[in-house]
């Protein structure tokens, strides 16, 4: 019987034969449930050649991937274009509908598990995981042709079929769990927002020690008033479009929060503790995430008209008047859906109108559209 060594040498002549080509690569061998299987380096520049998308016109029943979603694309571009001495890009996953012939450096230990590995280039290609990584590789390269001598990890499966193909794909994202929004803030060193964000749980008295900096929702006994991903997106919405240096950002922002201190006494008597953070949760909403952001977004629209304190805090002195206890009816339908803070957008605009409202500040179209179907009923 002829050995598996024997029936690759010879997989790999019928292969040769067809085309006389072939890819090499440096790789590790592996074996994952009885199956081998290939880790390798590849240039950029060969990422679009040699990895195809499933056909896209296929019912979804007979292609092994989902439909490329072109959206995500320009994010993932400008990560590679704007930071080419940063970036950092997990591995694909590949099946390969072809003959691969691994060759060994020796028999045994080390030396077995790692070599070259040869695949005809007639062979299919296909990305079990990584299709949008690979797109976007591919747009980056007509902008930045350099990136083209580095080098992504590859790992190969031998194809076995459109079944398994479709099973790795499902088994590679069964598990995928998005990291926390908040997490995501704490580490994030290029977003400024989040860079401003982090400054003020530091430095500003006060979030620093009461914002969970790890979770993005709290827990029903946190000690904690605020999380990190609601003062981001309060930030982010509080100073979209003002033409501010990070340092000058850093400092509004502070001073924004601390005037809005000034006007909660919930927030100051939960850091004196004659209130628990429980309680201000239970019975107010001005600490959940919906209430800062909303308050980012009013905020903004003042400091569009000037950022000169003096001009600023006068406008926004009327704000003090907000009842802000879930007992208030108002915030049902706004801030409030059936008996949760709900954060959806909707809400978002419903809560940023009322303030809006007793402001005197005029609703824009989009926030006047939202008003006029909750005041029909609409859901």
């Amino acid at each position: 019987m002829q050995s598996e060594a024997a029936s690759r040498a010879a997989g790999r002549v019928a292969s040769q034969a067809s085309t006389g080509f072939e890819y090499t690569f440096p790789a590790i061998r592996g074996v994952q449930a009885g199956r081998e299987f290939y880790a390798s380096m590849c240039p950029l520049r060969l990422i679009p050649k040699i990895f195809l998308f499933d056909e896209e016109d296929l019912p979804a029943e007979l292609r092994a991937q989902r439909v490329l979603n072109k959206g995500r694309l320009p994010a993932l571009t400008r990560y590679i274009v704007d930071n080419p001495d940063d970036y950092v890009f997990s591995a694909l996953t590949a099946s390969v509908d072809g003959d691969m012939v691994f060759e060994s450096q020796g028999g045994e230990g080390v030396a077995h598990r790692t070599g070259h590995l040869r695949i005809p280039m007639d062979s299919r290609f296909l990305i079990n995981d990584g299709q949008h990584r690979r797109a976007a590789i591919e747009v980056a390269l007509k902008e930045n042709p350099d990136l083209g001598d580095e080098s992504i990890a590859v790992v190969f499966f031998c194809d076995a079929g459109l079944a398994r193909s479709q099973q790795m794909f499902a088994d590679l994202n069964r598990n995928a769990i998005r990291p926390a929004r908040s997490i995501g803030v704490l580490y994030d060193h290029r977003d400024g927002n989040a860079q401003i964000t982090r400054s003020l749980t530091e430095h500003s008295a006060v979030f620093k020690g009461f914002v969970e900096m790890e979770k993005s929702t709290l827990s029903a006994r946190s000690r904690k008033m605020f999380t990190l991903s609601a003062l981001y997106f309060g930030n982010q919405s509080l100073l979209r479009s003002l033409e501010l240096s990070p340092e000058e950002s850093t400092v509004l922002a502070r001073d924004f929060w601390e005037f809005m201190d000034g006007m909660l006494p919930e927030w100051r008597q939960v850091r004196s503790r004659d209130l628990s953070a429980q309680e201000m949760r239970r019975d107010f909403i001005h600490s959940h995430g919906i209430a800062l952001h909303a308050l980012g977004r009013v905020g903004n629209s003042v400091l569009r008209e000037s950022t000169k304190p003096v001009k600023w805090k006068k406008e926004l002195a009327r704000l003090k008047g907000v009842d802000w206890t879930r007992a208030n009816s108002d915030w049902e339908g706004r801030a409030i859906v059936g008996g949760r803070v709900s954060k959806s957008h909707q809400n978002v605009t419903l809560t940023v109108n009322y303030l809006r409202r007793h402001l005197g500040l005029e609703l824009s179209s989009e926030e006047q559209r939202v008003e006029d179907a909750y005041l029909r009923g609409d859901s």
